[in-house]
């Protein structure tokens, strides 16, 4: 079995707090809040640091490829220490990343500072969800996690809204100081109702977790760096070297006994196109996160509130459309779905080049409403797609890497948004105009996410039925 879960079998019987699912909402809301809040400071943060706005993606993608390199270790880590040590051991590692960010005076000192975040933030939601499979009867769960997830989900709605507020009226290392209180609040919870419950699979892929993680990380830095002057040559030897780490890794986890991915989960159809579809689709959905706050305060001017109001409709409209996904899927199927929500989700991302600073907000948030809509129906389509014609017994380790997947895609989405951006900021077909930039930049995305639906056309017409019967 594979070590990012244990068997629950092995867990002697724990008889779980009712409040428990709320540990997992805290743990979620803080998570969530912390990834949607910056966007919106990120121009502030860069005129205090007086760099260009438009280089300012290493803060966020720091973040989200370290919680996606040690997402793998948290079944290990609980088995071996215990889900309460684990738990509080994120939790204080995250709060004083957070309290560095706040602290950082130049963006590498932040940048340093949000990998310290990210290590806590990779075990923040993992352990608890362990947890509650673990201690929950099966009967239990669904409710147990929905009751976890959906107080959670306004994370995103209320990140925006409060970043911009905060680095309007206070000053951007709020955003970060936010996450102190919302902390201790999940360590005085997690001392009363967080269950110590440990596993006997002790033992780590040590060999394989490195390789897949240099894979991961070679890749994700050819990416960054093909951007800066003089650096082609460099970026094109990580990603060889990046390519290369993937290879053994594909060959050492069709060999050794218990790898951290086993090669049997890429037997599976729909989770190897869902994994890949996954990640294509998302190269250009994640990058839109990190490109309106910036267009609408460094191109057009907005304030940072302003900023965060438009941006909020996107996470409201995800949050409203979720019951109406399953009877979607009902009467149309995945296939059918997949192809046609990217497709629209790609005219849409290339509408957002259409308005200008003079065009009305409520053009504005109805164009944004739109896409959080198509964003809600694409994750949670390919996020049940993936995993549902998985067996028992792979059923952990696919959860463990659809989620490192994500974090990957949102990673490598940021870094080729600001790529994009960049690459046209300083062509002589822009000539300085940083909205034509922006638009040219909005345009690309579009394309590469309408691209992407040709994966999901390999999709047959019966796949997810059992989602859906």
């Amino acid at each position: 079995m594979n070590k990012t879960e244990s068997n629950v079998s092995e867990t002697p019987p724990v008889r779980p707090s009712r409040w428990l699912p709320l540990l997992l909402a805290i743990a979620i809301f803080m998570q969530m809040l912390d990834a949607t809040i910056l966007n919106t400071a990120l121009p502030e943060i860069a005129k205090d640091f007086k760099v260009s706005p438009l280089n300012m993606q290493l803060a966020a993608i720091s973040y989200t490829l370290t919680v996606a390199l040690l997402i793998p270790l948290s079944g290990y880590l609980v088995d071996r220490f215990g889900t309460k040590n684990v738990f509080f051991g994120s939790i204080g590692i995250f709060m004083l990343g957070s309290a560095l960010c706040a602290a950082a005076a130049n963006l590498p000192m932040l940048v340093m500072a949000r990998v310290i975040q990210g290590i806590g933030g990779s075990m923040l939601v993992p352990v608890p969800r362990l947890t509650i499979l673990r201690v929950y009867d099966k009967s239990q769960l669904l409710n147990a996690i929905n009751y976890a997830v959906m107080p959670a989900l306004i994370g995103p709605i209320f990140g925006p809204l409060v970043g911009g507020y905060l680095v309007e009226y206070a000053s951007w290392h709020w955003i970060f100081l936010l996450n102190l209180p919302i902390g201790l609040l999940g360590v005085l919870l997690g001392w009363r109702i967080m269950p110590d419950v440990k596993g006997e699979n002790t033992t780590l892929d040590l060999s394989g977790y490195l390789t897949f993680a240099s894979a991961a990380c070679l890749l994700m830095l050819a990416v960054e760096m093909v951007s800066h002057s003089g650096a082609v040559w460099f970026s094109l030897l990580l990603a060889l070297g990046g390519t290369a780490f993937s290879l053994l890794y594909y060959r050492h986890m069709k060999t050794a006994a218990n790898p951290i991915y086993a090669a049997d989960l890429f037997q599976v159809r729909t989770f190897r196109l869902g994994l890949t579809g996954n990640l294509f689709s998302r190269l250009g959905i994640s990058s839109i996160p990190f490109l309106l706050p910036l267009l609408f305060q460094v191109a057009f001017g907005f304030a940072a509130s302003v900023s965060g109001w438009l941006v909020a409709p996107v996470a409201f409209a995800s949050l409203v459309v979720k019951p109406l996904i399953k009877p979607l899927m009902s009467r149309f199927g995945y296939r059918n779905v997949l192809i046609w929500n990217t497709r629209l989700l790609a005219i849409l991302i290339m509408l957002l080049a259409l308005p200008d600073a003079d065009t009305s907000l409520i053009a504005w948030i109805v164009l944004l409403l739109l896409i959080g809509t198509c964003n809600s129906i694409q994750f949670s389509a390919m996020n049940t797609l993936t995993i549902a014609d998985l067996r028992a017994h792979q059923t952990g380790s696919g959860n463990s890497l659809m989620a490192v997947n994500q974090q990957l895609a949102i990673s490598l989405g940021i870094a080729l948004g600001a790529l994009i951006l960049q690459s046209w900021s300083q062509s002589s077909f822009t000539a300085g105009n940083l909205h034509l930039s922006f638009r040219l930049t909005l345009l690309s995305i579009g394309l590469i996410t309408l691209v992407s639906s040709i994966i999901f056309s390999r999709l047959h017409i019966s796949d997810g039925r059992n989602l859906t019967d």
